[in-house]
């Protein structure tokens, strides 16, 4: 491993050489600092490995000192050294773990009410009001692209770019089937029901990922319906794109600009386009896709939200948190670290 590190220590010494010539083209600065920044971690993780190593040595010759005081300190120091040496490389490990290319990518978040009627809807919008509030603790940027209301409140879908610093790496964990369980606001008995909502997360391809080529396309314009300010129920503006070689078919209505909605359209099919490319280059990865677009089916369940015991558990991770007001207040720092913890093991670990 310390082999190793060296060679990374070295590479990122020649990037920073390199960044500072004057004549380096945009391209090549672009590339040599998006590499720099993803060595930096590593390398910092390196040099603090490298100075407790040389201050246990200081210490392990201070053993041999003729005072026993002095001989005690030392050994003191060098529990405690030992200590941080094993934390730190735990921790180094998990920074050279094969990083996911996807990691630093935007997201196109989806969020379907499922089995449960009204209620899931309802539950659909909360959702969405969650991760909304996380993506504003997190600093994240949120713009809705595509908007279906349910006939009594909450959502029948929500489609939304999520985009800032590495939102693919703390959100990827997020797909699947989410379940409630609740007493509804309608329930006059006071039986809890279950409902759920399917959530996926898509990556952000940009047009390097995936160029769509005209002729693969129709785009049929029509007019919004549903609620909307002046013109956007009186004009043509809404945008229905159908990709023909697959039979995708994405549409957004949410703008008064026709242009304006199809581009948003066409970032949510390029992402759709992109993610089904992933699939057929990553058989796991195609089954992870299967179970985050499932129908809702209650049974498929990831997590489970339980409102009458105040309690929150992810069933793949086997962690349950406790006070959902706030965990959908956007306090979900804590359960996705666990989350995110868990599969880190299990990629250490070979499995």
């Amino acid at each position: 491993m310390l082999d190793k590190l060296e060679e990374m220590a070295k590479r990122h010494a020649a990037l920073m050489e390199q960044l500072s010539s004057p004549d380096l083209k945009p391209s090549e600065l672009q590339t040599a600092n998006k590499e720099r920044t993803q060595l930096e971690p590593l390398v910092q993780a390196y040099e603090k490995l490298r100075a407790l190593m040389t201050e246990r040595e200081g210490n392990q010759q201070l053993l041999l000192d003729s005072d026993p005081d002095m001989r005690d300190m030392a050994k003191e120091e060098i529990g405690r050294l030992n200590q941080e040496v094993t934390v730190l490389e735990e921790q180094i490990k998990l920074l050279l773990l094969p990083k996911d290319p996807n990691d630093q990518k935007n997201i196109i978040l989806e969020i379907r009410a499922g089995t449960g009627g009204d209620e899931a809807g309802l539950f659909a919008e909360e959702l969405f009001l969650m991760y909304t509030r996380f993506a504003e603790k997190m600093r994240w940027k949120l713009e809705i692209l595509s908007l279906s209301e349910g006939s009594k409140g909450g959502y029948k879908e929500v489609i939304a770019m999520i985009s800032g610093d590495q939102v693919y790496a703390w959100m990827k964990f997020e797909a699947g089937v989410h379940r409630v369980q609740r007493v509804p606001e309608t329930e006059t008995q006071g039986r809890i029901h279950t409902s759920a909502c399917s959530v996926a997360i898509l990556p952000e391809a940009e047009e390097v990922d995936i160029q769509i080529e005209d002729k693969d396309i129709r785009i049929d314009v029509f007019r919004a319906g549903g609620p909307g300010g002046q013109s956007v129920n009186t004009t043509d503006s809404a945008v229905r794109i159908t990709h023909i070689p697959t039979g995708l078919i994405v549409q957004c209505q949410d703008e008064k600009s026709q242009l304006k909605n199809k581009a948003k359209a066409m970032k949510v099919l390029r992402a759709r386009l992109y993610d089904a490319k992933q699939e057929e280059l990553n058989r796991e990865r195609a089954e992870e896709r299967k179970a985050m677009v499932k129908s809702g089916d209650r049974s498929d369940k990831i997590r489970t939200y339980n409102f009458p015991q105040d309690r929150c558990t992810d069933h793949r991770v086997g962690v349950t948190v406790h006070n959902l007001p706030k965990l959908f207040s956007g306090e979900m720092g804590d359960l996705l670290g666990q989350v995110r913890a868990h599969f880190q093991a299990q990629q250490l670990s070979g499995n």
